[in-house]
């Protein structure tokens, strides 16, 4: 019983603590962010989200990320490929670097911790630290890969929709940039990253820059092939004044040829790709249930006649 009344206790101070944590600091903080025009940076601006994370870290790994020396062009391909996930701000940068340094610290020190556990070996301990350091620095970097090609799979997966949107617009009569603005609209739920990108692409027009760059600007930012394609043959069709409808359905039926080429050579490879399943695990499970039963008998059985057989 008493254990009970001090676990209830603790509860409800806890409870207390958080929500007056969150009326009289975390609440007013963010209002105030608003208001200021801060609101959402942590979120969007970051590798991760401010709800999973307090602040406070999130801001201490931006710290260390800015205190990391990096090259110049070893921050250019950080920055493109944090593009290409979805991260456009200077503050992804400093987030990814000081990821990658405070894990690699994170996994080195369990590891140092934990080398007595794993081996007496004073240089596979040694090893081992190192490794688990190399481990937690480049962790960043495959999660990011990761991500870039989730995206890409994504943008590659929406390109069909809008491209068929972008034909039925300018058929009926809008220019490249209104064409460009409206399938951002219609297809800003089913396909948001897409949707996204087609926005960029009309802001920057509309802010003055060149059709062609803005373009060429998109094919950059996600780096997927299908979209660099259709930016090439848009920039084409602007720059020698062809029927835009007509190279924008050219286009399309060109991207479901080449799509159902790609779903054809997947088909072909299935059957290659599961000669070694079918061998080393089909096989033998067949190959138990059918001689299994005729084995137990020839030892139960045969066994015994050939060893009382050879007995003198």
């Amino acid at each position: 019983m008493a254990g009970f009344i001090s676990l209830a206790l603790f509860a409800l101070l806890a409870l207390t603590i958080t929500w007056y944590g969150y009326r009289i600091y975390v609440r007013p903080g963010r209002i105030f962010e608003q208001v200021t025009g801060e609101g959402g940076a942590v979120a969007t601006e970051g590798l991760v989200p401010e709800t999973t994370v307090p602040h406070v870290i999130i801001r201490t790994v931006r710290l260390v990320g800015q205190r990391v020396p990096v090259s110049p062009q070893e921050a250019s391909l950080a920055r493109r490929e944090l593009m290409a996930a979805g991260y456009r701000s200077e503050a992804a940068l400093y987030t990814y670097y000081g990821l990658k340094v405070l894990l690699a610290a994170a996994f080195a020190v369990i590891a140092l911790l934990l080398r007595s556990q794993v081996t007496s070996v004073s240089a596979l301990a040694m090893a081992l630290v190192v490794g688990a350091g190399f481990l937690g620095y480049f962790l960043p970097t495959f999660v990011l890969e990761r991500l870039v090609a989730a995206r890409q799979e994504r943008l590659r997966n929406g390109l069909p929709d809008a491209l068929d949107l972008l034909v039925v617009s300018v058929e009926a009569g809008l220019g490249l940039d209104q064409a460009l603005q409206n399938v951002a609209q219609e297809i800003g739920i089913a396909h948001k990253d897409l949707a996204e990108e087609l926005s960029l692409v009309a802001l920057e027009v509309r802010a003055g820059k060149r059709r062609q760059d803005a373009l060429r600007n998109l094919a950059d930012r996600t780096g997927e092939r299908e979209i660099r394609n259709l930016v090439a043959a848009l920039v084409q069709t602007d720059r020698f004044g062809t029927s835009l409808a007509e190279s924008l359905r050219t286009h399309a039926d060109f991207m479901r040829i080449q799509r159902r080429q790609e779903a054809e050579e997947r088909a072909n490879k299935v059957g290659v790709k599961l000669v070694f399943p079918i061998f080393f695990c089909i096989l033998p499970s067949m190959f138990i249930i059918a001689g299994g039963p005729a084995m137990i008998q020839i030892f139960k059985n045969l066994l015994p006649l050939v060893r009382q057989s050879y007995m003198p």
